[in-house]
């Protein structure tokens, strides 16, 4: 009785050790086929990617890039006069800033108000008194240096800030702005 009961113990050893293998068996080859299965569903992957670009390819879709145009005013009522230039005629209001009389020196023109406003506190610190004025017709904002009751007035002052600013090439395009109600 001993030997058989030690025979039963030994192949219910036997038998453990077996069902242990085997489960370790099967949990390596679900992992093994874990990986196949992902493989597989990387090679579909990668092969749809490259049947895109492919089509994509043959398609040649030409994208041109947006460059930023500059603004191109529509014709502008303006009256020569003999010593003062070109003055142009507009509508404008007052955004911000005090003072805005006939005639003014602008020497800005910008399609956002932050712009504006930025080259108006610009030359606030440099000792003059900006403005900012709309013109809805055109949707523009003008940044006027100065602002005068006189047309001559007007132009020395911006002959003079031209003068003032001779390497900037905006401020150099300084015009005559004159205020329509």
């Amino acid at each position: 009785m001993n030997y058989t009961m030690l025979n039963i113990f030994k192949i219910k050893d036997i038998m453990k050790k077996i069902v242990v293998l085997g489960m370790g068996l099967c949990i390596a080859l679900s992992f093994t086929s874990c990986k196949s299965s992902e493989s597989a569903y990387k090679k579909a992957y990668e092969k749809a990617k490259q049947q895109e670009l492919a089509s994509s390819a043959a398609e040649e879709t030409v994208v041109t890039p947006v460059t930023a145009e500059p603004v191109v005013s529509a014709p502008v009522q303006t009256t020569p006069t003999a010593n003062v230039g070109t003055v142009r005629e507009e509508k404008v209001e007052l955004v911000s800033g005090a003072g805005l009389k006939a005639y003014s020196v602008v020497c800005g023109s910008f399609g956002v108000k932050a712009n504006a406003e930025g080259l108006k506190q610009k030359l606030d610190g440099e000792g003059y008194s900006a403005k900012v004025v709309y013109n809805a017709e055109r949707n523009m904002y003008r940044v006027v240096v100065a602002s005068y009751d006189d047309r001559m007035q007007a132009a020395q002052a911006r002959d003079d800030f031209k003068a003032k600013h001779p390497g900037n090439a905006d401020f150099q395009k300084a015009w005559l702005l004159y205020r329509v109600y």
